[in-house]
């Protein structure tokens, strides 16, 4: 899983008829410590809950599908989940 930040919306006049009703978020990959090490990518929101601002974390690849059960749908990033917050006690963990 990634840990990524919400940074936008995309909004499409015409997508995938699978895709009806799911939203698609503009997201950015951070590391542990917040910083930015990714670029902008589009994933399709689970959890149909999330905003711009929230940290999230991610799904990719056919994993990306998997809450999305019974049907397939065209995406390889999904957001799984909203994280609270990030706890590592020893910062020499932390990897860049």
């Amino acid at each position: 899983m990634l840990l990524a930040q919400v940074v936008g919306n995309v909004v499409c006049t015409q997508k995938d008829p699978h895709l009806t009703g799911i939203k698609l978020l503009v997201v950015q990959r951070v590391n542990e410590a917040g910083e930015v090490i990714g670029r902008h990518e589009v994933a399709v929101d689970a959890l149909g809950t999330t905003g711009p601002g929230e940290l999230v974390y991610l799904a990719t690849k056919k994993e990306a599908t998997h809450p999305f059960e019974g049907h397939f749908l065209p995406v390889d990033l999904a957001i799984i989940g909203h994280v609270e917050g990030v706890n590592i006690p020893d910062p020499a963990l932390v990897r860049g």
